[in-house]
Parts: structure tokens; C-alpha cells; sequence
């Protein structure tokens, strides 16, 4: 696969999903999902979504999926085979009885932990171009949002970070990342022209978007889950993709060693 970021994301190969799975039992399919794929159906068929690929390997058309992610956002998606277990997991999400943990590659260099506790809601009517924006804010709208970014290493104008969560806020991590000052490297939205977010789904991939950003999404990998159930906790880890870890060896200079180290 050359570019998956034309105008349309381009269907997955059947024989490439096997190599997605973290886990499959009688319960469970975990899948380390690429930055490129869309979690939910699309109008182009069962092959253009996570789920419609998992329906057809499962051959099955009811599925419960469990937590999803952004089409640009990789790593892990939970499916759930029964809806019992569906149930179990999803009360712990809702409970926040579970951990998450995402690596993610921003912008600039920091080497201390940084806690951010700031509210964040739907950007002000007129705000942007980019109605599905959100930012830090004060109206009464805003919910709360907590995370914390662990830097693992910083290098040549950039932080390698582990991101924590501790709240489900949407787009929380790239808000907060923007806040900072420390955005997430190929953010379309909250990175350096949120146009180039207009630019992209309007046209796809394009010279300007390639000019203007240095990985074609979002470095951004959903990289663990602890689900601390009364019994037992439940843990399940994404090595990170192949492009994030690319861009690090090549722009960071750091070896394979360090990045097994770091983030596995």
C-alpha cells in the first residue's frame, strides 16, 4: 500500500487482517488498528471499515464493539463476541474502573511530566472554520478533562510521550496537546492550519498537506488498556505501528532497542 490517504481510504486486503489481531479467544477480538481505517460502516462496502472486516472474519453481522478510536488515532479496538462480555467491559469504561495509556509523538521537546487539568467543550459557534473542534474553555458547557503526559524521549524538536487519560473527553489528548504547545505531530485539526483538515477531507492527500506536515496522521496509538475488574485486571498492549515507529528511527535517530524499550 502506497499512500492510504487519497480521497477515499483504500479497502483492506483480507489477507493483511490476521496480522492486526493482539488477541482473539470465545470472548474477545482485540485488534492493533492502522491510522488509516474507519471503525464504523462506510457507504464503500464491508472492506472500507474495522468492523465490516471483522464481521466478514468473523461471519457474524452483530457485533459489540467495545471502544473504538478515530480513524487516525491507531491501536487498540476491543470487539466483544457476546453481549454479556460486551456489558462487562463497556460497565468498566462507564465505572472507570480502566486504565488507558497511548503513545503519542508532539511537537517540541519537554523532559518533565506534565499534568493538565482543564475543562474542554465544542469550540464557540463562528471559532474556526472546523465545526467539530474543541478547545479548552470556561463556558458551562465544558466538562472536565484531566491528562498527563510522561515524556519518554525527547530528541531533535520533538517528545516521544506516554499519554494517560484520566478522563474520556473527545479529542482530549490533542486539546490538551494544543494547549500546551506541544501538539501532536500530523494533527489535521489541532496541529498547525486546521484547514488543512477541509483540504483533507475534501481532496485527500495533497502537496500542501504534505508540505505542511511531517507524517500523514495524527501520531497518535491507543497502546494499553488495564481493566482492574473486582477478580482480576484484564491488560492488553499494541506494539505502535510502523509508520509512528519509522518516523521516530529516522527523525530521532533513535534505534529499534530504544523504541522496544520505551514503548513495549
Amino acid at each position: 500500500m502506497n499512500n492510504p490517504y487519497g480521497e477515499e481510504a483504500p479497502l483492506v486486503d483480507p489477507a493483511d487482517f490476521p496480522s492486526w489481531i493482539v488477541q482473539e479467544d470465545d470472548n474477545l477480538l482485540i485488534i492493533n488498528k492502522p491510522g488509516w481505517l474507519v471503525c464504523h460502516p462506510s457507504k464503500n462496502g464491508p472492506m472500507s471499515s474495522l468492523v465490516g472486516v471483522v464481521r466478514e472474519y468473523i461471519g457474524a453481522e452483530k457485533l459489540h464493539l467495545v471502544a473504538r478510536l478515530d480513524r487516525e488515532t491507531s491501536g487498540l479496538v476491543i470487539f466483544a463476541k457476546r453481549p454479556s462480555v460486551a456489558r462487562k467491559f463497556q460497565m468498566a469504561i462507564q465505572n472507570r474502573i480502566v486504565k488507558k495509556a497511548y503513545i503519542a509523538l508532539v511537537e517540541d521537546e519537554f523532559s518533565e511530566p506534565i499534568h493538565v487539568d482543564l475543562p474542554i467543550a465544542r469550540r464557540r459557534k463562528g471559532g474556526g472554520p472546523v465545526i467539530v473542534k474543541s478547545e479548552v474553555s470556561d463556558d458551562r458547557s465544558a466538562q472536565d478533562a484531566v491528562t498527563d503526559y510522561i515524556p519518554l524521549v525527547s530528541k531533535n524538536g520533538f517528545t516521544l510521550c506516554r499519554v494517560e487519560p484520566k478522563t474520556g473527553r473527545k479529542h482530549q489528548i490533542r486539546v490538551h496537546a494544543e494547549h500546551l504547545q506541544h501538539r501532536v505531530v500530523g494533527d489535521k485539526i489541532y496541529g498547525p492550519d486546521e484547514t488543512l483538515y477541509i483540504e483533507f477531507i475534501e481532496k485527500g492527500w495533497t502537496e500542501r498537506l504534505a508540505a505542511a506536515l511531517p507524517i500523514p496522521r495524527q501520531a497518535l496509538h491507543c497502546y494499553r488498556y488495564d481493566f482492574e475488574f473486582q477478580e482480576s485486571t484484564v491488560s492488553f498492549t499494541a506494539p505502535l505501528q510502523a509508520d509512528i515507529s519509522d518516523f521516530c528511527l529516522k527523525q530521532m535517530g533513535l534505534s529499534w532497542e530504544v523504541m522496544n524499550h520505551l514503548c513495549l
